[in-house]
């Protein structure tokens, strides 16, 4: 396995440790463990993090993976693309004020919001590795260029 294939592997185990983490913490506060599911919570945000650093990188880094299955999968693909895209955008969005509303200690906004939050997350984990397992399992294909390579003509 090359970097091509095991960065996408490693981005994506983070996101999916951090929807099992957001599973814990739930789990965490229903049982009325709040520093636990704080700490837990906080980890989820960490594997979270640490995923888009990873993507943004690769993309700047190594270039994007074009799409490489069947012509007739790929509109349903794209739109199931943008649908995670636009989904994974909104949970970030959604989890940094989730945690902003739990640290000002407004718990009532902080519990409704987070709700809709981690199921939004649990959606984007799940069509991310969907989207990871098309890409990379299904249909693999070569190398493109790097943004940087597209943008500097290497």
């Amino acid at each position: 396995m090359d970097v091509f294939q095991i960065l996408p592997f490693i981005s994506t185990s983070f996101i999916l440790i951090s929807a099992i983490l957001v599973a814990i913490g739930w789990v965490l506060i229903i049982q009325g463990k709040r520093e636990a599911h704080k700490r837990v919570m906080l980890m989820a945000a960490a594997a979270a993090l640490i995923f888009f650093i990873m993507y943004v990188a690769r993309i700047v880094l190594l270039g994007s993976t074009p799409y490489a299955g069947p012509d007739w999968l790929k509109p349903y693909y794209l739109v199931f693309l943008l649908c995670h895209i636009v989904l994974a955008t909104m949970a970030g969005v959604f989890g940094l004020v989730t945690i902003s509303l739990g640290y000002r200690e407004k718990y009532a906004k902080h519990r409704k919001i987070g709700r809709v939050t981690s199921i939004m997350w649990f959606i984007t984990a799940i069509s991310g590795v969907t989207v990871y397992t098309i890409l990379y399992v299904l249909y693999p294909t070569e190398h493109k260029k790097s943004l940087l390579d597209a943008i500097f003509g290497g």
